[in-house]
Parts: C-alpha cells; sequence; structure tokens
C-alpha cells in the first residue's frame, strides 16, 4: 500500500522532486534545493522509513516508487522531474521504468541499477546496538557511534538521525524495517530489467567515487537508452554535499535538457 510521504516545498515553476539515500531525510538537501528553487518548484522528499514519513514493514523499489507516485498525485500534477541519490537514485529509476509518463527529467546521483555489495548494514547494527533509551546525551550517543563506525563524516551524517522524544533520545529511522531491507535495496528488481524508459538519464557521479564507472553508461543498459554520465571530479559518493556548487551546475544543466526535449 503506498503511503504518504512527508516533504517541504520552496520555490514556484515546474516541479522538481528530490529523492535521498539511505539513512539521510529530505533535509540533507535544502542547500541544493534553495539554489534550484530559483527556477523550479523544489520538492524534498523524506521516502518511507525515513524523517518524517510514515513507517512500513516492506521496503523495496516498486513500493517506494509507488509511495512518490502517490505524492505526484496528491499534489496534482501530472509529472514531475526527479532528482534521486544512491537507494533515492534507485527509486527514481524503478519510478521511471513503472510510470514513464510520470516523469519530465530523470537524474541520478552516484548509483545505477545495478547490484552492489552490502556497504550498509554495518551502520544500521551500529546504530540498532546503542541503547539511546537511556543514553545521557547527543555527545555519548556519538562516541559509541564513532567507536564502531570509525569514519567521523559517517558519524555526523547518521547522527542527523537522533531526535529527543520524551526526555530520551532515538532514532527518527525506522531501523527495524531497514536493516533486513538493506540486501533487497542493495540490488536492482530483476522484473524491471525488462522494461524501458525511452527518455534521456542524466547521472552525476562522483570522480572518487567507485558506484559508478567514470563516463560508461553500460550498467545503465538496455533499461535506460539515452544516459549522459557526467563526473564531478574531487567527490565521493555524497556529490551534491562534498561539490555543492559543482553539482547545482551539473543538474541545472541536465533539467535544463529537459525543457530543451519538451519544447
Amino acid at each position: 500500500m503506498a503511503l504518504d510521504l512527508a516533504f517541504d516545498s520552496v520555490g514556484e515553476g515546474p516541479p522538481l522532486l528530490i529523492l535521498h539515500g539511505l539513512f539521510g531525510s529530505g533535509g540533507n538537501w535544502r542547500r541544493v534545493a534553495g539554489e534550484l528553487a530559483r527556477s523550479y518548484r523544489v520538492l524534498t522528499v523524506d521516502l518511507r522509513n525515513h524523517g518524517a514519513s510514515p513507517w512500513a514493514r516492506a521496503m523495496d523499489y516498486p513500493d517506494m516508487a509507488g509511495d512518490v507516485v502517490r505524492l505526484i498525485e496528491r499534489q496534482g500534477l501530472r509529472r514531475a522531474s526527479v532528482i534521486g541519490h544512491s537507494m533515492g537514485g534507485k527509486v527514481a529509476m524503478a519510478l521511471a521504468l513503472l510510470h514513464p509518463q510520470r516523469i519530465d527529467r530523470l537524474v541520478v546521483v552516484d548509483v545505477a541499477p545495478v547490484t552492489y555489495a552490502d556497504r550498509l548494514s554495518l551502520f544500521a547494527e551500529a546504530m540498532r546496538a546503542i541503547d539511546t533509551l537511556h543514553a545521557a546525551s547527543r555527545d555519548e550517543v556519538r562516541q559509541r557511534l564513532a567507536q564502531q563506525v570509525g569514519d567521523p563524516n559517517v558519524v555526523a551524517f547518521l547522527m542527523q538521525n537522533l531526535v529527543a522524544r520524551n526526555a530520551h533520545f532515538d532514532w527518527r529511522i525506522n531501523l527495524a524495517a531497514i536493516a533486513p531491507s538493506i540486501p533487497v535495496l542493495s540490488g536492482f528488481p530483476p522484473a524491471l530489467r525488462e522494461l524501458r524508459f525511452r527518455r534521456p538519464l542524466h547521472a552525476i557521479v562522483g570522480g572518487r567515487s567507485d558506484y559508478v564507472a567514470r563516463a560508461d553508461p553500460t550498467a545503465f543498459l538496455p533499461m535506460f537508452s539515452q544516459v549522459r554520465v557526467e563526473v564531478i571530479e574531487s567527490a565521493g559518493h555524497w556529490v551534491h554535499a562534498e561539490q555543492p556548487e559543482a553539482f547545482v551546475a551539473a543538474a541545472r544543466r541536465a533539467l535544463h535538457g529537459a525543457a530543451l526535449a519538451a519544447a
């Protein structure tokens, strides 16, 4: 069953949805949304089990694409452009394959429709292992997370999910559903490989990331036949956070291409 996703909206113009990655939220994209809001109505979306959106036990890409379709319909939109990062990029690609009539321009950030090694279960288990109910402070949670995760940038990213509730701390994401779903989310639905999206896909990838081969559209074929891969140097997987100005420029080029194609 499709869920009613939470979102924030900024700007006016053609609709543009931004879909975040695993353990993220729409709030991670405020800076980019503010820049793109000069030309678009930007909806930064919380996907299911994340941010302020509802929780559900089921978590796969067709279900999550259905949530986004429901949002598009709730907003009275005929179609929208979509930017999706990592897990959100796979949601965007599933949406394009299952509901191509709803997509204006498709921009996928540092992910391909392939199966990746599980890099993320470690983070979910590290978060679940912390007794947030009895933690005395955010700093205590941060220290315990750092002991298990190590990378301070990842720790800071995960800590954005820690919230205060009724005089104690808790994670605002549904780790009980996310953790067992990570093997599914690391892949891409085999059934969707038989479908085709016949309009452009613009992939923006980090030059220091190994998620997508540099300037190589092969991983997107044959589902997506019109692929352009743009590399942003000095950026890793979180391209939009590490090189925001270069990312916004690339996103504008990709979205302008949609306007040209529709003209």
